[in-house]
């Protein structure tokens, strides 16, 4: 009699679903234990990462950043593979941390003596939130006890603890001087609108369109390494390749959609009597209506699909995936944060890292011709030094937007915008308040500036995808994230079930690391682990 191996299918071949299947494929004696397959909807692997190329420059459409570079095994992997240097020009994004010129709407250059209070003040609350207290003084610690003692317990969102910060602020530099020769701006709005850039990148690096939305306690335990942060010179697929590469041929199925998971939550007896020939108890249903059977599956799919997949009429899970796993798909939160790149006019000089401090939506002295999808767009730079190509980021309501727009709005609106900017700076002339690194820009002579063309991600709309990453929502917290990555059935009986049917990778199956590519590896790790001690083989 021929002993089956057991079959494991991994669905999704992103970050963590080829990491689960690497470790699974190069343990000792795994070649001969299982038997591994990876089950892709799209025709490409990577998942949300994505390397592309625009204009001659390398870039990335989705993952971009190695998050600090001390401990990271990203890091550790584009070092082994030589993917930290490339003759090709790329996103290295050298000029991001660089002293951005920041321009307050109508054009009017701020002085650092008015940018570097706000931002340092902002960086202090942030520090706070995130529990780093390593540079805080006492009176700091004391005064933002003080705002999260006003809140309700376990209801506070950092949007919130922001804002009063900023009020607190506010109010202990009460009798300030007004500032002269910023037109309409008060010093408030000011440093509100400063206060709004910072707002603002953290939604792209949440993913909380809405910062009221993003649990506070929760920021005290996520991760980062330590160190810079870095892009990869051969683009982050360098990554994904290197570890696809030691899989056996054809183990990865390109095209292959899962319209249904069934599995079997109690005693999978009958399931043997009915297909005797296989007694799989998980059955996986395609889009193309073929099937196929297995001992266990890896589900890597983004927490944008499982939020789709545990609506009552989708079908993705049959029986429907237990009240403790579909609470905390429901609670965590999934927001969507796009990238747009636009190749200036080879007539205009490069533009610097550009800081934009617009009025409110609901000011009187707006710019009415600014649309509304770009005034929450904390900043735009070239991707590189001296690279023709700009990069902004969007988020949320705005991001969304972003991707119903045709490749003419949107040149049209960010061109209207920078012109706008830029060029009242100019004309204004670089007086007292000037920060004095717009020299090279080429728009004193008023001409508006002009992109000649754009390429944004869509990620909110693509179907494999809904979105681009987790966040802990007002509401869940990082019991949730623990939940998630808890495999079913959850009660199992040796005797009569089989156990670890469904298992669940992925970045929001991470309590620490959630939101990044490398919490994505660790936990194809994990459960890959998870399996192999199933079977009393060894782990990575």
């Amino acid at each position: 009699m021929v002993v089956k191996k057991p079959r494991i299918v991994i669905i999704g071949a992103g970050m963590a679903g080829l990491t689960a299947a690497n470790t699974l494929c190069t343990s000792p004696g795994s070649t001969e234990s299982f038997e591994v397959c990876v089950v892709e909807g799209g025709n490409r692997i990577g998942g949300r990462i994505n390397t592309s190329e625009f204009c001659g420059d390398r870039i990335e459409m989705g993952a971009t950043w190695i998050h600090g570079i001390g401990g990271s095994p990203i890091h550790k992997i584009a070092q082994e593979i030589n993917s930290l240097e490339s003759e090709q020009p790329w996103e290295c994004m050298d000029g991001f941390l660089d002293d951005p010129a920041t321009i307050a709407e109508n054009g009017y250059e701020l002085n650092p003596s008015i940018v570097e209070p706000v931002t340092s003040f902002f960086n202090k609350l942030m520090d706070f939130a995130k529990g780093v207290e390593e540079g805080l003084s006492k009176e700091d610690i004391d005064f933002f006890d003080n705002i999260t003692r006003e809140s309700p317990l376990g209801k506070l969102s950092v949007g919130s603890f922001l804002r009063k910060g900023l009020d607190a602020y506010w109010g202990s530099k009460k009798g300030q001087e007004e500032l002269k020769g910023y037109g309409n701006w008060t010093r408030k709005s000011l440093e509100g609108a400063i206060f709004a850039i910072h707002e603002n990148t953290q939604r792209t690096y949440t993913s909380a369109g809405d910062l009221q939305t993003l649990d506070y306690n929760a920021e005290s335990e996520y991760r980062m390494f330590p160190g810079e942060e870095i892009t990869i010179a051969k683009g982050y697929m360098s990554i994904i390749n290197f570890i696809a590469s030691v899989l056996p041929s054809g183990s990865i199925q390109l095209g292959r959609k899962v319209a249904k998971i069934e599995w079997q939550p109690e005693s999978h007896h009958e399931l043997e009597s009915e297909n005797g020939h296989d007694s799989r108890p998980v059955k996986l249903h395609f889009s193309d209506g073929s099937i196929m059977w297995a001992d266990h599956v890896i589900v890597t799919v983004s927490l944008g699909v499982l939020k789709s997949g545990i609506q009552e009429n989708s079908g993705m899970f049959d029986p429907q995936l237990p009240n403790f796993k579909k609470e905390a798909i429901s609670r965590l939160g999934y927001g969507v944060v796009n990238k747009l790149f636009l190749q200036l006019s080879p007539n205009h000089d490069r533009i610097p890292y550009l800081q934009m401090a617009f009025h409110r939506p609901e000011s009187e002295f707006r710019n009415q011709k600014i649309p509304w999808w770009i005034r929450k767009t904390a900043y735009m730079c070239p991707i590189y030094g001296n690279s023709s190509v700009l990069i902004s980021w969007f988020a949320g309501k705005e991001a969304l937007e972003l991707e119903s727009l045709d490749d003419e709005e949107v040149i049209s609106g960010v061109s209207t915008t920078i012109s706008s900017f830029l060029s009242y700076s100019q004309n204004n002339g670089k007086n007292s308040n000037s920060h004095g690194n717009l020299d090279s820009v080429e728009s004193s002579s008023g001409r508006e500036l002009k992109f000649t063309k754009c390429l944004k991600s869509k990620w909110a709309n693509d179907p494999l995808f809904l979105g681009s990453y987790s966040y802990v929502a007002v509401g869940s917290s990082g019991e949730d994230l623990d939940t998630m990555a808890m495999p079913l059935p959850k009660h199992t009986n040796f005797g009569s079930n089989s156990p670890l049917q469904i298992l669940f990778a992925g970045e929001a199956t991470h309590r620490t690391h959630y939101s990044t590519t490398h919490g994505a590896y660790f936990s194809g790790i994990r459960e890959a682990n998870r399996l192999l001690q199933h079977y009393n083989c060894n782990g990575v």
